[in-house]
């Protein structure tokens, strides 16, 4: 992992080495710190940062799924994130905020320990494969509704991901596809999914999956393109017997799949609709579409 020099900590910006926690802080123990992933893209206007303002939105809505008292506005915090940005004079990368409860009682309850917070950003490429990839239905689901907050990007929410990615990676494939407690598609470990048949795109609908902001954005975008989007429930055949399949999130930004359960999809090759979505999204984030500046934020 490629570091930078500083990382933003409790309001103040500290050298990346001495960033550190306590070993009894709560969300260490429990998982009840949350995130955002945030891609920041390298542009003839300077660096400039993907939909910050959403990405603070989401951010401050699962702090308050988890009850975390925020000591800065959202004001502040895209404030923190720009000059981390800044400061680390990073061209293109990722950034990640965290908020989490720290050292304090160590009960199942979080109130009595103190919320903390980090902002670093670091250079990160692609997440993963420009190629069309493998992918393959693990043996578990989606967090059931019922059992979270699902739409809240909540520490814990991932261990559901790294167990199915670690199933499936062992077995020779690229990412998992998780199916929801009804058996119908939902997400990625860390991206959302689309499909695309007969020149419509469909996605799963919210109710227990994140609400992508990337996936969001793709939305916009086919309905500028001329694309009918539908958000429904996909089944795991509708998918195999799609004519495109393809991933979205900010790590992710638009990946192909070319295959789920050894079922090839678009003959494993890379689709034209697909590909024309992750042409114009990567002119977007680029800055090279006047239209979407509105979701840019430049750090210079």
């Amino acid at each position: 992992m490629e570091t930078t020099k500083y990382i933003w900590q409790n309001g103040k910006l500290v050298n990346w080495e001495d960033a550190k926690i306590h070993v009894l802080s709560h969300s260490l123990h429990y998982g009840s710190g949350v995130f955002e992933g945030i891609r920041v893209y390298e542009t003839k206007k300077g660096p400039a940062i993907f939909r910050l303002p959403e990405h603070v939105d989401r951010f401050f809505y699962s702090a308050n799924a988890m009850k975390m008292k925020m000591p800065w506005t959202k004001d502040e915090f895209k404030a923190a994130i720009i000059e981390t940005v800044k400061k680390n004079d990073l061209k293109s990368g990722y950034i990640r905020p965290l908020a989490f409860y720290g050292y304090g009682e160590l009960r199942i309850s979080p109130l009595k320990c103190p919320v903390e917070a980090i902002i670093a950003a670091w250079p990160w490429g692609k997440y993963l494969s420009a190629d069309p990839i493998k992918v393959k239905v693990p043996d578990y689901i989606r967090i059931h509704p019922k059992s979270s907050i699902a739409d809240a990007k909540i520490c814990g929410h991932y261990v559901n991901s790294i167990l199915s990615f670690l199933e499936v990676e062992a077995a020779g494939y690229h990412e998992a596809l998780l199916l929801d407690f009804e058996g119908n598609i939902a997400e990625g470990p860390g991206e959302n999914f689309f499909l695309v048949s007969g020149g419509k795109l469909a996605t799963p609908k919210l109710g227990n999956i994140l609400a992508g902001i990337t996936r969001q954005s793709i939305i916009e975008l086919a309905g500028d393109l001329g694309y009918a989007v539908e958000e429904k429930t996909i089944t795991l055949d509708a998918a195999i017997a799609a004519d495109e399949c393809f991933f979205t999130g900010t790590a992710a930004e638009v990946t192909p799949i070319g295959s789920i359960n050894d079922c090839l999809i678009a003959g494993g090759a890379f689709g034209p609709i697909t590909r024309r979505f992750n042409d114009e999204f990567m002119k977007i984030v680029s800055g090279e579409n006047e239209k979407y500046e509105k979701w840019l934020t430049y750090a210079n």
